[in-house]
């Protein structure tokens, strides 16, 4: 038998070369862990079919992903009218980059399944990010609630249609900040109450973010009814955002559920 007698400085010279080359591959396929501070697009290396891999906390290659198309809706007689307190507002309005997000002041709530949501913002996609019978809108807001125990959140999806001016974005469509971080601020008031159409009914279902980390914790109300703003109106938004819609999602077996206001 052949015995080797082991040279300890090349031992030590080999197990360095091993942790080296280890550390370089860490370091060439390092993944955030979280998506919070994440770069994102909606086309490219960076687009929607890539948002899986863009940090380990993604969920965006979940079973319950958002917006989806919402056609098959069945009707449930146990939903009811949302509750809906909402109160005055000043004006603080954020370009964030891929949408423009109006943020709102305490005090404005819903109620879901018993539990509070208090309304924290609402910002815009143009076109709408959900389908209804597999077509857009030019533009759907998002109003996103949070439950103060859970974390979960409540986001009513409202969507926009090309037709008479809105009153109300007309005050502010001429002041939207024009590049990401600028913010614009105003004492003039306003509710959440004044963008929901009248009727009541509503679609729901379980979803969630439609940007990494596509958490799934969102229960999705979408409103039936639509409201109008002018073409004008739309592009000052689209001008801004560019294109900033998740393609839909499959339903993966979920039930979208109906009510009727």
């Amino acid at each position: 038998m052949t015995s080797f007698v082991k040279n300890p400085l090349l031992s030590l010279m080999a197990a360095s070369l091993l942790l080296f080359n280890v550390a370089c591959r860490d370091d060439d396929n390092k993944t955030p862990q979280s998506c919070d501070a994440v770069e994102f697009e909606y086309e490219g290396s960076l687009g929607p079919e890539h948002w899986g891999d863009l940090c380990l906390d993604s969920e965006c290659n979940g079973n319950s992903q958002s917006p989806v198309n919402i056609t098959g809706a069945v009707d449930d007689a146990v939903l009811t009218d949302i509750p809906q307190t909402y109160t005055a507002t000043a004006t603080h309005i954020v370009n964030k980059g891929h949408t423009i997000q109006f943020n709102f002041d305490a005090g404005s709530s819903i109620v879901v399944n018993g539990e509070t949501y208090n309304l924290l913002q609402f910002h815009t996609h143009t076109h709408s990010e959900h389908e209804v019978n597999g077509a857009h809108a030019p533009m759907e807001m998002h109003f996103v609630h949070k439950n103060a125990n859970t974390g979960n959140l409540a986001v009513i999806g409202v969507l926009v249609e090309e037709g008479a001016e809105n009153a109300t974005l007309e005050h502010f469509v001429h002041s939207l900040p024009a590049t990401k971080d600028a913010t614009y601020e105003s004492a003039d008031t306003f509710s959440a109450l004044d963008f929901m159409p009248a009727d009541k009914s509503y679609f729901t279902y379980a979803g969630s973010l439609t940007t990494p980390p596509c958490s799934e914790i969102v229960t999705w109300i979408v409103m039936e009814h639509h409201i109008e703003a002018s073409l004008d109106q739309i592009e000052h938004f689209e001008h801004l955002e560019h294109e900033n819609a998740r393609p839909v999602q499959a339903i993966e077996g979920r039930v979208i559920k109906h009510h009727k206001g």
